[in-house]
C-alpha cells in the first residue's frame, strides 16, 4: 500500500481519494462514516436523555479492523491529565492504523464552544460574551489559541462556533450563541472560525439549521419559523462563515421546520448548502441526530432507514457513535434498499477531508508529547498567555447597563456587602460547555484544575482597603428564603450593596441555563428577585450585578438601582474582569448582545420586529425592551461630531456603494472603547421588514482626548431581502442609514434612494460593511 496512488502527495486530492476507494471493501467505506465514543457512560445521571437508547456495546478491536471514521471525545468525556491524554489518543491511532488494511487514522473531534472543554483547559467566556464584546478580532485570536491546544494533543475537529440566532431568550442554549443579531453573529463566528481553522482545525457550524427558533423556547422543538425569518436570519450567519471564515464541516440540526427534520432535509444538506453555496466540507449528525430520525421524529421506522434519509440529505459522519450508519447500514445495501452510491459519495467526503489534514500520508505518526526522564512532559493547556486573553476578552464583554447617580465606580476604602448566591461560587463563571460544568459534576472526586477566582475574592483583592462583608441571602434555584435576614442586616451597616444575582450552568435540567434548561418566563431563578427587593428596601444604593447565561427581565427594579451591571458566564478571569470594573480599573465598554425585557413574560421577542411587533394602542402590552440590543454605558464620555453623509439625500444606484463617516472623541478622563453601530432602515419594501436592523459596527479605543475618524463603506447589498419571489432582491427605493449607539439610540441618519431596477444579488452578494479607523490629528 505504501506506493499506491493514494499515498502520493504529488497527486491531487480527488486523485488520490478516487483511488484509494477503488480498493475499499463496502464495510471499509462505512466505516469512516462514524465516530465511537470510548468511555461513554450509557446510563445514570451523567447520560444525556434517550442517550442509553442511542448506545449498543461495540467490540473495539472488531469495528477497528475495517476503519474508523472518527473518535468521539477522547478528551471531554472524562477528567484525564492533558500529557496522558495525548499520549493515550497516540496510542489509539496507532492500534486504529494497524488493524485496518490501509492505515488510515480516525478523525479525533472535541467540544471547544468556549475553549477546549478538557481538564485544565483555559474556560474562556461563553458565546454571548464574545458578541458583547463586538470585537471580532479578538475572538479570533482566542479562537486561534484554542486552536493550538487542540492540535497539541492530537485533535483534528472542533465542534464550534454556534451560529443560532437569538429568537427567544427562555431557550437555554442562549449562553452558547452570539446574539439576537444575525450580522453581529455572522461577523463575530466568522472570525472564530477563521481562527480555528488557522490552526489546523477543522472547524464545525451548529446547528444547522433553525434549532434556536424551537416553539415554546423548548430544546430540541419544532421549529416555527416562516421563508423569509429562515433565509434572512437563520441561514445568514451560515453562509457568512462558510464564505469569510472557510468551515470546512457543518452540523445538522436536531430540530423539524414544517414537518421536514434538517437531518432528513435534502433541500438544506445538498441543494442549498452543497449546490447553491458550493460547500465540499462533510456534514456530521449532531449527536444521535441520525437514531432520533426513528426514535423522536418517527420519519424512519428502522435504523437502516432513518441511515438511508440522512445519507441521502446529506449527513457524511453519525456522531458521536454507530447506531445506525454501521450494520443496518451495511445489510441495507447489500439488500439493496440503499444505494451504494450514498455511502460512495459520503466516503469520498470524509476521505477529502482526511487527506487535506494529512492522514493519508505514509509518513503520518500519532502526536504524543516528549517524555522527560521516563515521565510524561507536562502539556499546558491554560498557558498564561491564554490566561490574559481570556482575561481580556472577559473585560471587554462586560455591560454596564445604567449607573444614574453615579455609584460606579467603588471608592477604595468603603463599607462594601457582597450579597448574592453566585457570589462565591467560582461556577458562576462558567457555561455548560466548559469542562467544570459539562464533565466535572460527574466526577465531584476531581479538583476543577484551573484557577478561577469567584467575583468575592476577587473584589476582595481588587479593594485591599475596603471593608468587604458576604453573605449568600439564598439559592440559585430553591425557593427558601432563610437567608434574606442576614443578607439584609449586612446590606444595611454597608455603604453600598452589590448583589451577585444570576444562572447555575447546568445539562439537561440540572442548571437554570444550559442545555435543555429552558425557562417558562424571564424572572431571575428562584427567590433572587424577592432578595433584590429586600436590599433594595434597606435604602442602601444597591449594584446588581449579573452572572448569567440569557437576559432576564429587569423592568421590577427600573429606577431603583444605583447601577446595574451585566457579565454573561466570562470565564475564568471574569472574576478579576468583574472587579476591575467595579473598582474603576477596567472602564466598560461591552454592548448588548440580546436585548433586556421589562416584563418577564412576552416572548418570543427580539429587536428584530417589523412594525406590526413594536408598541402600538391596538395592545395594552409594550415590548419595548428596558435596555435595546447594542446598549451599554461607560465612565468615560464621547463626542460623534463631523458627521458627511447627512446634508441632503443622496441616490444612488441599487449596485453602487456609499460612504458615510464621522469621528469619534473620547471627552472624558478615562481611557474607553466606543462602539460604533450602523442600523438600516427600510420604510416601504414590498414585504414587511425590521423596523432597525444591524448592518455594521466598529469598536474604537481612545484615550482621553483622543479621537479617530470611523468610515462605512455601505453596499445595496446588505439592503438585500427574501421578496415575494422567494429570491434575495435589493429593491429601489428610500433607506436610512442609522449611526447609533444602540438600535434605539440614534446618533446620525444618512438619507438614500435606490434607483433603477429591482436586482438579484444571488450567492455572491457582498454580505459585510467594511470599516476604516483612521487617527485624526
Amino acid at each position: 500500500m505504501t506506493t499506491a496512488p493514494w499515498r502520493d502527495p504529488a497527486l491531487t486530492a480527488a486523485a488520490r481519494v478516487d483511488d484509494l476507494l477503488s480498493r475499499m471493501t463496502l464495510e471499509e467505506k462505512t466505516a469512516q462514516l462514524y465516530g465511537v465514543w470510548v468511555g461513554a457512560a450509557t446510563d445514570g445521571d451523567g447520560v444525556a436523555p434517550l442517550q442509553n437508547q442511542m448506545s449498543a456495546d461495540h467490540d473495539w478491536d472488531e469495528l477497528i479492523t475495517h476503519g474508523l471514521g472518527q473518535l468521539t471525545r477522547p478528551f471531554g468525556t472524562a477528567p484525564v491529565e492533558p500529557a496522558l491524554g495525548a499520549r493515550a489518543l497516540a496510542s489509539a491511532q496507532r492500534r486504529i492504523t494497524e488493524a485496518g488494511r490501509f492505515g488510515i487514522p480516525a478523525l479525533a473531534h472535541e467540544e471547544c464552544l468556549a475553549g477546549f472543554t478538557a481538564w485544565r483547559a483555559t474556560a474562556y467566556p461563553v458565546p454571548l460574551a464574545w458578541g458583547a464584546a463586538f470585537d471580532p478580532e479578538l475572538v479570533e485570536e482566542m479562537a486561534r489559541r484554542i486552536g493550538h491546544d487542540l492540535r497539541s494533543v492530537g485533535v483534528h475537529q472542533g465542534l464550534a462556533p454556534v451560529l443560532d440566532v437569538v429568537r427567544d431568550a427562555r431557550w437555554g442554549r442562549v449562553e452558547e450563541t452570539i446574539g439576537e443579531d444575525p450580522y453581529l453573529v455572522g461577523t463575530i463566528g466568522s472570525a472564530y472560525v477563521r481562527g480555528l481553522e488557522s490552526a489546523g482545525i477543522v472547524a464545525t457550524l451548529k446547528h444547522f439549521a433553525g434549532y434556536a427558533s424551537s416553539a415554546g423556547a423548548r430544546n430540541l422543538a419544532p421549529v416555527r419559523a416562516g421563508v423569509r425569518e429562515f433565509a434572512d436570519v437563520t441561514l445568514v450567519p451560515f453562509e457568512m462563515a462558510l464564505r469569510e471564515g472557510g468551515a470546512r464541516s457543518v452540523m445538522a440540526a436536531y430540530t423539524e421546520t414544517d414537518g421536514v427534520p434538517a437531518s432528513a432535509d435534502p433541500t438544506l444538506l445538498t441543494g442549498l448548502l452543497r449546490e447553491e453555496w458550493g460547500f465540499t466540507g462533510t456534514v456530521v449528525a449532531d449527536y444521535f441526530g441520525v437514531g432520533f430520525l426513528e426514535s423522536l421524529h418517527r420519519v424512519a421506522g428502522t435504523p437502516a432507514e432513518a441511515a438511508h434519509l440522512a445519507l441521502d440529505a446529506g449527513i457524511d459522519v453519525e456522531l458521536p457513535t454507530l447506531k445506525c450508519y454501521g450494520t443496518p447500514l451495511l445489510e441495507a445495501v447489500r439488500a439493496g434498499t440503499v444505494p451504494a452510491g450514498l455511502v460512495e459519495r459520503a466516503a469520498r467526503r470524509v476521505l477529502l477531508q482526511k487527506c487535506a489534514l494529512g492522514l493519508l500520508d505514509e509518513d503520518w505518526t500519532p502526536q504524543a508529547p516528549p517524555r522527560e526522564e521516563g515521565a510524561e512532559a507536562p502539556v499546558d493547556l491554560d498557558s498564561p498567555a491564554n490566561r490574559a486573553l481570556a482575561r481580556r476578552l472577559a473585560e471587554e464583554s462586560v455591560v454596564l447597563l445604567d449607573n444614574p447617580d453615579g455609584v460606579l465606580p467603588l471608592a477604595p476604602d468603603t463599607r462594601i456587602a457582597v450579597v448574592g448566591p453566585r457570589a462565591a461560587d467560582a461556577l458562576a463563571m462558567l457555561g455548560c460547555y466548559s469542562f467544570p460544568s459539562h464533565v466535572l459534576p460527574h466526577h465531584p472526586e476531581v479538583p476543577t484544575g484551573i484557577e478561577i477566582p469567584t467575583a468575592l475574592d476577587a473584589l476582595r483583592a481588587e479593594l485591599p482597603d475596603a471593608k468587604v462583608t458576604f453573605a449568600p441571602g439564598c439559592d440559585t434555584s430553591e425557593p427558601d428564603a432563610s437567608g434574606f435576614a442576614e443578607a439584609v442586616a449586612k446590606a444595611a451597616e454597608a455603604d453600598v450593596c452589590v448583589a451577585v444575582l444570576g444562572d447555575r450552568a447546568g445539562l439537561f435540567g440540572r442548571g437554570t441555563s444550559g442545555e435543555g434548561c429552558d425557562a417558562s418566563d424571564l424572572r431571575l431563578p428562584g427567590v433572587q428577585g424577592e432578595l433584590l427587593d429586600a436590599l433594595v428596601a434597606t435604602g442602601v444604593p444597591v449594584v446588581l450585578v449579573l452572572l448569567t447565561g440569557r437576559p432576564y427581565a429587569l423592568g421590577r427594579w427600573a429606577g431603583r438601582l444605583g447601577a446595574v451591571v451585566q457579565a454573561f458566564f466570562p470565564g475564568e478571569e471574569g472574576g478579576p474582569a468583574l472587579a476591575g470594573v467595579l473598582s474603576g480599573r477596567v472602564t466598560p465598554s461591552g454592548r448588548l448582545p440580546v436585548s433586556v425585557p421589562k416584563l418577564p413574560g412576552g416572548q418570543p421577542w427580539t429587536y428584530l420586529q417589523p412594525p406590526l411587533g413594536l408598541a402600538g394602542e391596538v395592545s395594552n402590552l409594550d415590548p419595548t425592551p428596558l435596555y435595546p440590543f447594542g446598549h451599554g454605558r461607560s465612565y468615560t464620555t464621547f463626542a460623534w461630531e463631523d458627521f458627511t453623509g447627512g446634508a441632503e439625500e443622496a441616490a444612488l444606484s441599487t449596485d453602487e456603494a456609499y460612504d458615510l463617516a464621522l469621528t469619534v472623541r473620547n471627552t472624558g478622563e478615562r481611557p474607553g472603547a466606543e462602539v460604533v453601530q450602523l442600523y438600516l432602515h427600510d420604510p416601504v419594501a414590498s414585504v414587511t421588514r425590521p423596523d432597525v436592523r444591524l448592518i455594521g459596527y466598529r469598536r474604537v479605543e481612545l484615550a482621553p482626548g483622543e479621537a479617530r475618524r470611523v468610515t462605512f463603506r455601505f453596499h445595496p447589498d446588505l439592503a438585500a431581502f427574501t421578496g415575494r419571489s422567494g429570491r434575495r432582491v435589493v429593491e429601489p427605493g428610500a433607506l436610512e442609514l442609522r449611526l447609533a449607539a444602540s438600535s434605539a439610540e440614534v446618533r446620525h441618519t444618512a438619507r438614500l434612494t435606490l434607483t433603477g431596477p429591482a436586482r438579484e444579488p444571488g450567492t455572491g452578494r457582498r454580505l459585510r460593511c467594511p470599516v476604516r479607523v483612521a487617527p485624526v490629528p
